[in-house]
């Protein structure tokens, strides 16, 4: 969905063996095909989540919440307190969907200058207390 902003493909096969070198991916499959992942990585007592993908023919399934469910569940495990994320200013469609999670806006900050956007954008952070998420469930 970034494509008309970045202008590419957000992730490569070496930018993922990279996310490997730092962190892990969760992947979710259905029938023996990968139709979900996403990235995390530990930073102190947080846990940052990215690259969130569901495969477009799997999509308004439930399995992103799937996911994030099961990226929580992990992050609570390894004693983090909270998850934090940031999105890309144009995907205005994606922030209500973390809000939906119980994710708020936290801050912004700049697009460093190594990635080529279509449009003038800037990061959207966003973060949720993992409490929080234990006591919904």
């Amino acid at each position: 969905m970034e494509r008309p902003f970045i202008g590419a493909d957000r992730i490569d096969r070496e930018g993922a063996l990279k996310y490997l070198s730092t962190g892990q991916f969760l992947l979710l499959e259905k029938a023996g095909a990968l139709v979900g992942c996403v990235y995390l990585e530990k930073k102190a007592d947080r846990m940052y989540l990215g690259l969130l993908s569901i495969d477009p023919s799997h999509q308004g399934k439930g399995l992103g919440r799937k996911l994030m469910t099961a990226a929580e569940e992990f992050a609570v495990k390894e004693g983090c307190v909270a998850m934090d994320l940031r999105t890309i200013s144009p995907r205005t469609d994606i922030q209500p969907f973390y809000e939906h999670f119980g994710y708020a806006v936290t801050g912004t900050s700049p697009m460093p200058a190594d990635i080529s956007m279509a449009v003038p954008s800037h990061f959207v952070h966003m973060s949720r207390s993992l409490r929080k998420a234990q006591e919904a469930r």
